[in-house]
C-alpha cells in the first residue's frame, strides 16, 4: 500500500478526470490522496474533492507565489475551515525566491501567519521551498511549534540542510526529480536519508518521474519513485512502500479503512 502525500486533484489539469485518476491509481496500489491547495479557490476545490472520496484528504492554504494577491479575508477563510474533518495539515505554504523575489517580505509575513495558524489548530504543515533554503529553515525554526510535524514537500535543498529541517520534526519528500538522470542531490538524498524521515509524492501534475518525464504526471506513476528509491537504497520497494505509508499515515493523523 502507498499513499500520495501530494497531489493537486484540483489542478485544471487534473479535475476534469479525478474519477479516472483515482481508480487508475488504485489500481496500482495508491491507497489515498493528499490534495493540496495553493490559493483560497484551489483549497476550496481540496476540500469538495475530499467530500466526494474517502480515500482523499485535503491540505488547505496560501502558496508563497499567492503573497502579492491574497487577502485578509482568505486567511479568515481559511482559519474558518482548518476544523473540517478532511482537513489534515495547512499547505502548501512557505517561500519561493526562484519566481517571486520581489515579494520576499509579503512571502515572510504570509507564511509565518500560517505556521502560527498551525500552532494554534495543532495541525502539521506542508512547505513549499526554492531557492530560499536557509530564510525557510529560520522561519520555521523560530515560529514552529516544536512538537508539530510537518513536510519539506518535494524537497529540493541540499543534503546538509536535511538534518537541518528533520531536527525541527519536519519530513522529506522525494518525487519525480529523483527518477531524472542528472538529478545527483535528489538521489545523494534518496541514498542517505533514513527511511523514518521520508514521504514520497508525485506533486502532480507537476514533474512526472521518468519514463513518463514531460507528460502530464499523475498518481499512479508514484510506483516509479518508490522503485527508484528502493533501488538507490539497495533494499526491496516493499520496504519503502511500508516506511513511507506508515510515515505519511502518522504526519497527518490518516484514519484509512
Amino acid at each position: 500500500m502507498i499513499i500520495d502525500s501530494h497531489v493537486h486533484l484540483n489542478d485544471e489539469d487534473l479535475f476534469p478526470r479525478v474519477e479516472e485518476i483515482i481508480t487508475k491509481a488504485k489500481e496500482e496500489g495508491v491507497k489515498a490522496f493528499i490534495c493540496v491547495g495553493y490559493d483560497r479557490e484551489s483549497s476550496e476545490m481540496a476540500l469538495d474533492i475530499a467530500a466526494m472520496y474517502d480515500e482523499v484528504y485535503a491540505v488547505i492554504g496560501i502558496h508563497p507565489g499567492a503573497a502579492k494577491r491574497y487577502k485578509e479575508e482568505d486567511l479568515i477563510w481559511l482559519e474558518q475551515n482548518l476544523k473540517h474533518e478532511k482537513v489534515v495539515a495547512i499547505g502548501e505554504i512557505g517561500l519561493d525566491y526562484y519566481w517571486e523575489k520581489t515579494y520576499e517580505s509579503k512571502q515572510k509575513e504570509l507564511f509565518i501567519k500560517q505556521i502560527n495558524l498551525a500552532n494554534t489548530y495543532r495541525l502539521p504543515i506542508v512547505v513549499h521551498m526554492r531557492d530560499a533554503t536557509n530564510d525557510t529553515y529560520e522561519i520555521i525554526k523560530q515560529y514552529k511549534d516544536k512538537e508539530l510535524s510537518g513536510v519539506m514537500h518535494c524537497y529540493s535543498g541540499s543534503w546538509e540542510y536535511v538534518k537541518n529541517f528533520t531536527d525541527l520534526n519536519l519530513y522529506i519528500s522525494l518525487a519525480g526529480p529523483v527518477t531524472f538522470k542528472n538529478a545527483k542531490t535528489p538521489k545523494e538524498i534518496a541514498q542517505k536519508i533514513k527511511l523514518s524521515n521520508l514521504l514520497v509524492e508525485t506533486d502532480a501534475p507537476y514533474l512526472a518521474p521518468m519514463p513518463h518525464r514531460g507528460k502530464t504526471n499523475e498518481s499512479k506513476y508514484l510506483k516509479y519513485i518508490i522503485k527508484e528509491i528502493a533501488e538507490i537504497k539497495q533494499i526491496s520497494v516493499e520496504e519503502v512502500e511500508r516506511s513511507t505509508y506508515n510515515n505519511t499515515v502518522k504526519l497527518f493523523n490518516l484514519s484509512i479503512k
